[in-house]
């Protein structure tokens, strides 16, 4: 038996490292064969935030520095962050529930890898990689804080404030969530503790003040980002809502859309985005006040036609999950601002793959788009399950946390800017990370064992998996031992 113990932890301790090295290369393949980061049509707007010195809609200054400290990488030292992050937090989870096992971690990254939009996102220089991991972040602390070190609630903390400061919606999708644990701490205060569900709201506090202070260091403004009410506005637009408000108020109201109002485009995007009146009326600065004005207005005046678009497109948004969204060879903007700012990155980026239109994602869809619809539903089965046992074990409320995720981001993204399939690839991910771990509990036969749980990730945090797998092999099951 001693024999038998060297072996594994041997065996155990090769694996460890091939999961450090294989998993986070392996999540940046997409941007390995690219030849560069991927780019999406948002990423120019971040980046200039640095350089321009003035707020814009929908931009954060928290990730337009992050991404300018990459820069002299060209911007591969923000992707290594991505997916070293990535492995961290996957590992982490699985620690937490007891699970952690180095094969297990492998078998689950590499079907993640090639099942989801995971390494699409890790590859990309933009904020969707930060939400779903932020998620998971949230449960680990607010649930799981008893099992994990000091350092690593510290961590975690900072984690999710970053995550928190580098878009709006990230931020109302986590705050979603940590309101939903107040709601249901008197019932569940066995399994969630307050001072979890305090450092989690704490969390958010820190990601608000974040953002704010890194307005003003850029901006010389003490305000959050700007465009909630354009970004909106284009939704309603897109609803037909604009149009009736602008046919019943044209006649009193002098509004510079009256003449347009026949021309509106069909799409948010078209108005927004597009070679539209919009541009004409000096977009967001010569517009803002008249779209705040036509949504607050529009809000009241038409209570029943919100709420029934509202659904809508929250409906729409779930079932919207494909991969690829916006990371075609059509990003003149971000492709400009590199042009301007980082002029040194500029050949190697119109040299990449991406820039040459040779991505095409519809093979990968065939794949993604199944696995993320299915994985959402058996994650809210999941969650449906514990609560017919009425036991909310750490899988079912695991579950329970990435089904609210989904349908928070679902009614967020759909209700402020309309259904897109990025919104739903970047939380779909972690629907099937859930699913899997489930799967990979039920195979194994494993019951929970808090106790050995806690353990185990108290010494982890401390010594390390690497230490942990070398100096504690009685926490290796036997029967793992003479499988292997």
């Amino acid at each position: 038996m001693h024999t038998q113990l060297l072996r594994a932890r041997g065996t155990d301790a090769a694996l460890v490292w091939a999961a450090a090295v294989a998993i986070p290369l392996s999540l940046l393949a997409p941007a390995i064969w690219n030849g560069f980061p991927l780019l999406q049509w948002d990423t120019g707007g971040y980046l200039a935030r640095w350089y321009e010195g003035y707020l814009v809609p929908s931009r954060s200054t928290v990730f337009g520095i992050y991404l300018h400290y990459g820069e002299g990488s060209a911007f591969w030292l923000n992707l290594g962050i991505q997916a070293l992050a990535t492995l961290w937090i996957l590992q982490l989870t699985l620690r937490v529930h007891g699970m952690l096992r180095p094969l297990r971690l492998v078998a689950i990254g590499v079907a993640l890898i090639l099942a989801t939009a995971l390494p699409w996102l890790a590859s990309m220089l933009l904020t969707d990689i930060f939400t779903g991991l932020s998620v998971l972040a949230l449960f680990i602390l607010v649930v799981h804080g008893a099992k994990v070190s000091r350092i690593e609630k510290c961590v975690l903390f900072g984690f999710i404030a970053f995550s928190a400061a580098t878009h709006s919606a990230t931020l109302a999708v986590l705050l979603g969530l940590c309101c939903l644990g107040w709601m249901v701490w008197p019932v569940l205060r066995k399994r969630i503790a307050v001072s979890g569900l305090v450092q989690g709201s704490l969390s958010l506090v820190a990601g608000a003040a974040m953002l704010v202070s890194a307005n003003f260091a850029l901006s010389g403004e003490v305000a959050w980002t700007p465009g909630g009410y354009g970004v909106a506005f284009g939704r309603m637009l897109q609803d037909g809502i604009v149009k009736q408000y602008l046919n019943e108020h044209c006649p009193q109201q002098k509004l510079k859309l009256c003449p347009y109002r026949n021309e509106l485009p069909a799409t948010a995007d078209d108005f927004l985005w597009g070679n539209s009146m919009f541009n004409t009326l000096g977009r967001f600065k010569g517009l803002g006040e008249e779209m705040e004005l036509i949504v607050r207005n529009s809000l009241a005046k038409y209570a029943a036609w919100q709420a029934d678009a509202a659904l809508r497109a929250t409906a729409q948004q779930l079932l919207h999950v494909a991969t690829g969204e916006g990371i075609g060879g059509w990003t003149p903007h971000t492709q400009g601002i590199i042009e301007r700012y980082v002029p040194k990155q500029f050949k190697p980026m119109r040299a990449a793959h991406q820039q040459r239109w040779e991505l095409d994602f519809t093979a990968i869809n065939r794949l993604h788009v199944p696995v993320a619809l299915a994985s959402t539903l058996l994650a809210a089965l999941l969650f449906g399950y514990g609560l017919w046992r009425r036991k909310l074990d750490d899988v079912a409320l695991l579950a329970a946390t990435v089904t609210f995720a989904v349908l928070g981001n679902a009614f967020v993204c759909a209700v402020i800017s309309g259904p897109h399939d990025r919104y739903g690839a970047r939380l779909a991910w972690v629907t099937t990370f859930a699913v899997l771990i489930a799967a990979a509990r039920y195979l194994a036969g494993e019951e929970e064992t808090d106790a050995d749980s806690a353990e185990l990730g108290e010494e982890a945090g401390d010594a390390g998996l690497v230490d942990l797998v070398a100096d504690r092999p009685h926490m290796i099951p036997v029967r793992d031992i003479e499988h292997r």
